[in-house]
């Protein structure tokens, strides 16, 4: 039988990878200590550079303030959506009207005063 798998948290491959990056720790040594060949560490340290750097974007990204354009933006939008909302509310009232016309046309008493 051969050996069972081990499977690596993301926090067990980083620090792993730290202690080559920043403990200057060989990576011979790292991998000799964990039983892991050293393609699979490279194969991290590759994956760790290319989507550091996504992540890093991302983040700068979602922390930048709000700029003028979208404050003015912000605002117009939100005096669209003022606007609809009386426009909705007039509409609603006057099918509440028509509504109540209606049925009072339709009602029994209705039709004895017509006549």
């Amino acid at each position: 039988m051969g050996k069972s798998r081990r499977n690596f948290t993301g926090a067990e491959k980083m620090g792993l990878l730290r202690q080559h990056l920043i403990e200057k720790t060989p990576i011979s040594q790292v991998c000799d200590q964990q039983g892991l060949k050293p393609t699979v560490f490279y194969q991290w340290q590759k994956k760790l550079f290319e989507e550091g750097a996504a992540i890093l974007e991302r983040s700068r990204a979602f922390s930048r303030k709000p700029e003028a354009s979208d404050a003015r933006r912000i605002e117009g939008l939100e005096r669209k959506l003022i606007e609809k909302n009386e426009v909705l509310a007039e509409v609603m009232g006057e099918y509440v009207a028509l509504k109540k016309q209606l049925a009072a046309l339709q009602s029994p008493s209705g039709l004895a005063s017509r006549r």
